[in-house]
């Protein structure tokens, strides 16, 4: 049996990879992480879509220490998301070692339930600059983590190439456009669906789902080509 864990925000990128998991694995298991970010309601929306899409568990693991030791605009109410970057070249979004502290996790339970694969939503592509969304960070987090559970499984990115025009794409070959647009949470504002429209994530987001409806065969042919290799 293939079983599959995905790590699941609630948001765009991570819906669309588990509605991508349910068609792809036997078993399907999701877990979502609740580090007192900004917006409670990501949690709230993970687990009605988890319901709704039928996994076969959903995880909901407190890592509230990792808010305690990383100050961000998604940790931090008092500290307004900008759209400006930092002295450090990185957005005041940037949870540092949030991806880390996940992927660790996710393959401690994916160890537990025999899984093969842990699948996560992060992109090199269309992102905001976060250096654990990178693909090199992503294959060194692989490695280390089979070195130390002795225990072969892959950390599958299925969006890291992918742009945000395309990840709508994906979605639509999946029917799942019109669920991942009205149901999920992207906005660091706590809207759901489209948005605020007015922070950075929803303006990805927007642009991506734009340039997809006002292009859409241009778009699907470069998503099947990235598919195909």
């Amino acid at each position: 049996m293939k079983k599959a864990v995905v790590v699941f925000s609630g948001g765009q990128d991570s819906t669309t990879c588990l509605v991508k998991a349910l068609q792809e694995y036997d078993e399907v298991h999701a877990i979502t992480f609740d580090y007192g970010q900004r917006h409670k309601l990501e949690i709230e929306v993970a687990q009605a879509l988890a319901k709704k899409l039928g996994v076969a568990a959903h995880k909901v693991m407190d890592v509230g220490l990792l808010n305690e030791l990383a100050i961000s605009s998604l940790t931090r109410d008092d500290i307004p998301v900008s759209h400006e970057l930092g002295e450090n070249g990185l957005p005041n979004s940037f949870v540092p070692g949030r991806n880390i502290l996940f992927l660790t996790l996710a393959g401690i339970y994916a160890y537990q339930i025999g899984a093969q694969s842990v699948i996560t939503g992060v992109c090199e592509t269309d992102f905001s600059g976060y250096p654990d969304c990178r693909d090199e960070f992503v294959k060194s987090m692989n490695t280390a983590l089979i070195q130390g559970m002795d225990r072969a499984f892959t950390i599958e990115t299925p969006l890291m190439w992918l742009d945000k025009a395309e990840t709508w794409a994906l979605a639509d070959q999946y029917q799942a456009l019109a669920l991942v647009r009205e149901e999920t949470l992207t906005c660091y504002n706590g809207v759901i669906g489209d948005g605020c429209g007015d922070c950075p994530a929803c303006d990805l987001r927007k642009n991506g789902l734009q340039h997809y409806l006002d292009n859409k065969q241009a778009v699907s042919d470069s998503l099947t080509k990235k598919q195909a290799g």
